[in-house]
């Protein structure tokens, strides 16, 4: 008799808890292709093919060699597509080994969500933003159904259907705010700037949305502040540095980003009803490895490993994969680097493998998400009802 009376509390409990999580009960989502769209934090390839190949020894950690990462090994969006068992997302602009069939990565490095309107040689910054990801993008998904149907490349394209239940990952905004920086703009005239970059980024879900996206994975951006590529190029005084070794400034100006992304999402979700959109604090994830990285395993959070020179081992004009000149020898930078796996950041600007896999790992079940829900769960939305 007790062990039914405690077989009968259990499942009312299980009962209980479904309810009150309707994500639980649903099933795995089943996405059959990414569609991702951003910057450095997660391209595959596309600089790479539009501007050269990103040197060695990026990429040497897990693909022995430069394949168009600015990391030595995966992204984040890498190990989404593993979790998801999807393949890695080839690059659009890359014609050269490049396959489809589960969807394509429009994101290139440096890239923004406002056009800047000057060149790469003269800003630093991709000409692909955001409006022409989505151009790419919309071109791509017209133009591949016209050769399935002939039967050309099918097998490298995806299928019609897999556009609705694919899921579209983004993670773009960081260099729209280093722009301004870079530009000598106050913290205030980047806030100021704000509203009109997110007015564009919501113009775009929007265009997906009518084209038939309705799973969207949206990061926000992580804190700039903490990066030796911002925090060696401007000015930052004693009274700026927190506690933990970052430029406040601008650390503050990328939450006051995150927190206007949020409520653009919020909207989003009363203009797109049919749509899944979930918000993922990727900030929050960075900051915490940073600020603890002896405790998750890491050495000097701030001190590039591909590099040279300088407080961070960092030089902006000869970076990671350059060639310098030392006792008459030259030498490529980042050789020294022996052992990514115990370091934060790779080269500067960017992570390295095993920080990204870090990052991912606390990502991945939604606690930091909003709403909370997995990554295998991000199309059913949040008001949905149990199956």
């Amino acid at each position: 008799m007790e062990h039914f009376f405690f077989k009968f509390i259990l499942s009312l409990a299980l009962v209980s808890s479904t309810l009150n999580n309707p994500v639980s009960a649903t099933t795995p989502c089943n996405f059959p292709a990414i569609f991702n769209f951003g910057d450095s934090n997660s391209d595959t390839g596309g600089l790479s093919a539009a501007f050269g190949q990103a040197p060695p020894p990026n990429g040497e950690s897990f693909f022995r060699g430069p394949a168009g990462r600015y990391s030595d090994g995966r992204l984040v969006i890498d190990f989404i597509a593993e979790s998801l068992g999807l393949p890695y997302l080839s690059a659009y602009l890359d014609s050269v080994g490049s396959n489809f069939t589960h969807g394509a990565n429009f994101a290139t490095a440096a890239s923004t969500i406002r056009p800047q309107n000057i060149t790469l040689q003269q800003g630093g910054f991709s000409p692909f933003s955001l409006n022409v990801q989505f151009y790419q993008y919309n071109d791509f998904h017209h133009r591949s159904q016209i050769f399935r149907k002939q039967g050309v490349f099918d097998r490298l394209l995806p299928k019609d259907n897999d556009f609705s239940r694919a899921l579209y990952t983004f993670d773009i905004g960081q260099n729209d705010l280093t722009a301004g920086f870079f530009r000598n703009m106050t913290t205030d005239e980047v806030k100021a700037d704000i509203p009109d970059i997110l007015d564009k980024f919501k113009t775009i879900i929007k265009y997906i949305y009518h084209q038939g996206g309705r799973s969207f994975w949206i990061h926000n951006t992580g804190p700039v502040g903490c990066l030796a590529y911002v925090m060696d190029r401007l000015l930052i005084t004693a009274a700026q540095v927190d506690s933990v070794g970052c430029a406040s400034p601008f650390n503050e100006v990328a939450q006051f980003f995150n927190g206007r992304l949020k409520e653009a999402v919020v909207q989003l979700r009363k203009d797109l009803p049919l749509a899944a959109i979930t918000y993922v604090d990727v900030y929050s994830v960075k900051y915490s490895l940073i600020s603890e990285a002896k405790k998750n395993g890491f050495k000097d959070p701030f001190r590039a490993c591909c590099g040279h020179g300088g407080k961070y081992n960092y030089n902006k004009n000869i970076g990671c994969g350059g060639k310098i000149t030392v006792n008459g020898t030259q030498i490529l930078v980042g050789k020294s680097c022996q052992k990514p796996s115990v370091v934060i950041n790779w080269d500067g600007v960017h992570y390295t493998q095993a920080a990204n896999k870090w990052v991912f790992d606390r990502i991945v079940e939604g606690s930091f998400s909003d709403p909370p829900i997995p990554l295998r769960m991000a199309c059913h939305r949040q008001h949905e009802a149990p199956n």
